[in-house]
C-alpha cells in the first residue's frame, strides 16, 4: 500500500473510528486526540508493513489505548480503571463474545448531527465537521476557509466544549428534521466556499468542493431515501461537474455562456440527474432539489443559446414560494430577463433595490449593470460595475468587474460621430 492509497483510507475511516470512541466512552475532545495518534501510527506503519485484515478494527483497538491513556492520565488510576472495568464488563454482557455494534455508518450520521449542534456558530459547525468528520487537520482547515490555524483551533476547542457542557448524548438522533435540515446548510455552505470562493486570490477551491461532496455522499449513504439528501447531492455534483470551465489558464473568471462545455465533467452531471429524476416523485420537494433541477436544465443544454430560460424561470417561480430569500429573487430576475427581454429583469430587480440584504450584494450590483447595459444605458450600466466593484472581495471576481467597467469606459460615447 502507498503512502497516498492509506491517506485516503485513513481519510475514510477517520469519522468512524472517532464516532466508535465517542460512542463507547464519551468525551469528543479525547477520543479526537487518541483517534489522531492512531491514524498517525497507521500512516507510518501500514505503508512499511501491509494493511491490516481489518483496518477499522486495527484503528479502534489502537485508539481506545492510547484513550484509555489519557483518561488514566486525567483521573486517579483507581476510579478510571474501575469504569473502564465496568463498562468492559457491561459491554460483555450486552454484546457476548461478538460486538452487536450499530453500523459504522450510524455513528458517522451521529458525529455529522453533533458537529451542527445548535449551540454552534455556523463558523465552528462548519470547521468541526471538516475536523471530526472530514478528517481535516487545523491547518489544512485554515487554509480551506482562509483563516488562521489559530483561530480554527479555538473554534474547534469551544465547539467541543459547547457539545461537552450541553450534555447532548452520542445517539442517532431520531426525527429530528430540523437538525438535518442544519447538517445539510452546513455541508452547503462549505460546498459554497469551494465553489465560490468568498476571498482570496482564487475563483474556487476544488478540495474544498470535493470535500463537501464527500461529505454529502456519507449521509446519502445513511439517508438513501431522504429527497433533500439526494437534492442537496445531486445539485454539488450538477455545479462542480462545470468547474474546469469556470477559470481561464491564468485562474480569471469565465462566465457559464461563454464556458468550454466539453471540459464539463459528464459522467458528473449523468450521476447528479439521475440522483434529482429519482427525488423528486417521492416528494416533498424541498429547495436543494429545485435547485439541482435548475442546475440540471443548465447542464442539459449544449450551448449557452440552447438553455431552456422558461423552465428556469418556471423552477425559481417555485422556489420563490419555499425560499422567499432575496438571492433567489435575484436569480429569478436573471431568468426572466433570458426570456423577456432586460427591462423586465429590470423591473424584478427594482423589488431587491431596497432590501439590506442586497445593497452590499457585489453579484446584484453585478446582475444590474449587465441589464442596464443590455437595455441601452452604459453609463448606468458603468455606474453599477464600480459599485459591485466596492463590494467584491475575491480578486479574480474584482479582476473580472474592473474589465467590465474598463470596457465601457473605453466605448465611443454615441453621441460623438466616428472620424472620417
Amino acid at each position: 500500500m502507498t503512502a497516498v492509497e492509506a491517506e485516503d483510507l485513513l481519510r475514510r475511516l477517520t469519522p468512524q473510528v472517532l464516532g466508535a470512541l465517542v460512542r463507547r466512552y464519551g468525551h469528543f475532545d479525547l477520543a479526537e486526540d487518541a483517534t489522531q495518534e492512531a491514524l498517525l501510527a497507521a500512516a507510518t506503519q501500514w505503508p512499511r508493513d501491509g494493511l491490516p485484515h481489518d483496518p477499522r478494527a486495527w484503528l479502534v483497538t489502537v485508539a481506545s489505548r492510547r484513550l484509555t491513556d489519557l483518561l488514566r492520565a486525567e483521573q486517579a488510576r483507581r476510579r478510571r480503571e474501575e469504569t473502564v472495568a465496568q463498562w468492559a464488563l457491561t459491554q460483555a454482557g450486552q454484546t457476548g463474545a461478538g460486538e452487536d455494534r450499530p453500523a459504522d455508518a450510524d455513528d458517522t450520521l451521529v458525529l455529522l448531527f453533533m458537529c451542527c449542534h445548535s449551540s454552534l456558530s455556523v463558523a465552528s459547525q462548519i470547521a468541526l465537521t471538516l475536523r471530526a468528520v472530514g478528517g481535516l487537520s487545523a491547518a489544512e482547515i485554515a487554509r480551506a476557509l482562509l483563516t488562521s490555524e489559530q483561530t480554527v483551533t479555538r473554534r474547534i476547542t469551544r465547539a467541543k466544549q459547547s457539545i461537552k457542557d450541553s450534555g447532548v448524548p452520542f445517539a442517532r438522533p431520531s426525527g429530528d428534521a430540523g437538525r438535518l435540515d442544519t447538517v445539510l446548510r452546513v455541508l452547503y455552505l462549505i460546498f459554497n466556499e469551494g465553489y465560490a470562493s468568498t476571498a482570496g486570490t482564487q475563483l474556487l477551491r476544488a478540495d474544498l468542493a470535493d470535500e463537501a461532496i464527500r461529505l454529502t455522499r456519507i449521509l446519502h449513504a445513511i439517508l438513501p431515501d431522504d429527497s433533500e439528501v439526494s437534492g442537496l447531492l445531486a445539485l454539488m455534483l450538477l455545479v462542480h461537474a462545470r468547474h474546469r470551465a469556470r477559470t481561464g489558464a491564468d485562474g480569471s473568471l469565465i462566465p457559464m455562456a461563454e464556458q468550454d462545455r466539453s471540459r464539463w465533467d459528464r459522467a458528473a452531471i449523468e450521476e447528479g440527474i439521475a440522483l434529482i429524476t429519482a427525488a423528486l416523485p417521492r416528494g416533498p420537494t424541498g429547495p436543494y432539489q429545485l435547485q439541482a433541477a435548475i442546475a440540471a436544465v443548465h447542464d442539459e443544454a449544449d450551448t449557452a443559446e440552447a438553455t431552456d430560460w422558461t423552465q428556469i424561470a418556471a423552477l425559481y417561480g417555485v422556489l420563490l414560494q419555499l425560499d422567499d430569500s432575496p438571492v433567489v429573487a435575484l436569480n429569478h430576475a436573471v431568468a426572466v430577463a433570458m426570456i423577456a427581454g432586460p427591462r423586465a429583469g429590470l423591473a424584478l430587480l427594482q423589488r431587491l433595490e431596497t432590501d439590506s440584504r442586497m445593497t452590499g450584494n457585489r453579484r446584484f450590483h453585478a446582475v444590474r449593470a449587465h441589464l442596464l447595459e443590455q437595455s441601452g444605458d452604459p453609463g448606468a450600466a458603468l455606474a453599477a460595475y464600480q459599485t459591485a466593484v466596492q463590494y467584491a472581495t475575491n480578486t479574480q471576481q474584482q479582476r473580472y468587474l474592473y474589465q467590465q467597467i474598463t470596457r465601457l469606459q473605453d466605448r465611443p460615447d454615441p453621441a460623438t460621430p466616428p472620424p472620417p
